[in-house]
């Protein structure tokens, strides 16, 4: 099966390349196409800015697309920075843990959690969708050198470490990317065998 990757984001696409890398599944990038169309998610959920995404290309290249939305889910914070997560401070990723950090130094409540929506879409309008989530808290400052995005300030209580701080081997197994493919796994002869 031919399956289109409908992100730009080259973190994505190394774990997602990753966690593929065993299976019957030719993933094929955006750069393949040398396309750098940027699709604006104009949707008010995760599913439904990765269902924009995987359907705008797959209707343009007429195949599956599979597209992942995802983000950091903060309790004290009402949910924030959710789907704005990438774009939270107008910033980099720096800027962003910076401004949650700032926003949360006054918080008791530091749960929270990542959370990944996988949309693999067929260009005749079917599609499946699934989810994954890591839970954990925000911790105090920055630690780690792994990772991307909030990864500095997310504290995992069962390694007793920052996601940061987790090598790629362990990332890729407990990430929320990592369980939402999981579940896509679960269904994989179904979406290859889709007509």
């Amino acid at each position: 099966m031919k399956l289109l990757l409908a992100s730009q984001n080259q973190h994505k696409k190394e774990e997602i390349f990753q966690i593929f890398k065993d299976y019957d599944v030719e993933l094929l990038d955006l750069s393949f196409f040398k396309d750098c169309d940027d699709v604006l998610e104009s949707g008010t959920t995760f599913l439904e800015n990765a269902i924009i995404k995987a359907k705008y290309f797959s209707k343009k290249y007429n195949m599956p697309a599979i597209a992942d939305d995802s983000g950091l889910v903060v309790h004290a914070l009402g949910g924030r920075p959710g789907i704005y997560s990438k774009r939270y401070s107008g910033g980099s990723d720096i800027d962003n843990n910076i401004k949650l950090l700032d926003e949360m130094k006054d918080k008791d409540d530091r749960n929270a959690y990542f959370i990944s929506v996988i949309v693999i879409y067929f260009p005749d309008d079917y599609y499946v969708h699934f989810e994954g989530r890591v839970y954990g808290e925000i911790a105090y400052q920055m630690k780690g050198n792994h990772g991307f995005g909030y990864d500095p300030i997310f504290y995992i209580k069962s390694y007793d470490k920052h996601m940061a701080e987790l090598d790629s081997q362990i990332k890729n197994q407990i990430s929320h990317r990592a369980m939402a493919i999981k579940e896509v796994r679960k269904r994989l002869d179904e979406i290859i065998n889709y007509k």
